[in-house]
């Protein structure tokens, strides 16, 4: 019997995510586990927004954006030898990747601590923080960034 048998690995196609999903593919493989590559569509954050015939062509843009994320996810996992589903939906982020974990088994989240930089990173950090706190699967968070010293800098003067 194997620890792992599904990871779910929450994407938002950001070069800092990469160090989450190299962590996720080398775990799937330890294990022979599958991976679940999820992007999620925010749309709960532009509800009642009043340009509704501009919500349309933003919601293109940020469909594209989470297909596109899954897809090189899909690549970066081709010739680890391991298995990889892929999924996009709509809502809001931390709710949909708790409920996506658990209608589809999984075994564990796999995600990073952050996403990309300014309001986004404040965001995505407190996804993890919802994930963690309302998950009934367990959460491997991974944190972000090139060497791990980004943060050691703030505060600092030059």
């Amino acid at each position: 019997m194997t620890l792992y048998d599904r990871i779910l690995v929450p994407t938002d196609g950001s070069p800092e995510g990469d160090r989450a999903i190299e962590h996720a593919l080398s775990l799937a493989a330890v294990h022979g586990a599958a991976v679940h590559a999820l992007s999620v569509v925010d749309t709960a954050s532009y509800a009642g927004a009043p340009m509704e015939g501009a919500w349309e062509g933003i919601d293109d843009l940020l469909r594209s954006d989470a297909e596109d994320a899954v897809t090189e996810f899909e690549t970066r996992a081709t010739g680890s030898g391991v298995s990889v589903e892929t999924a996009v939906v709509d809502g809001s982020p931390s709710r949909e990747i708790i409920r996506y974990a658990e209608r589809n088994d999984c075994d564990l989240v796999v995600m990073g601590t952050h996403g990309r930089g300014g309001i986004d990173r404040l965001l995505l950090g407190s996804v993890a923080e919802k994930v963690v706190r309302g998950s009934s699967v367990p959460v491997l968070t991974v944190r972000l960034g090139g060497d791990g010293t980004e943060n050691e800098d703030a505060g600092r003067s030059t």
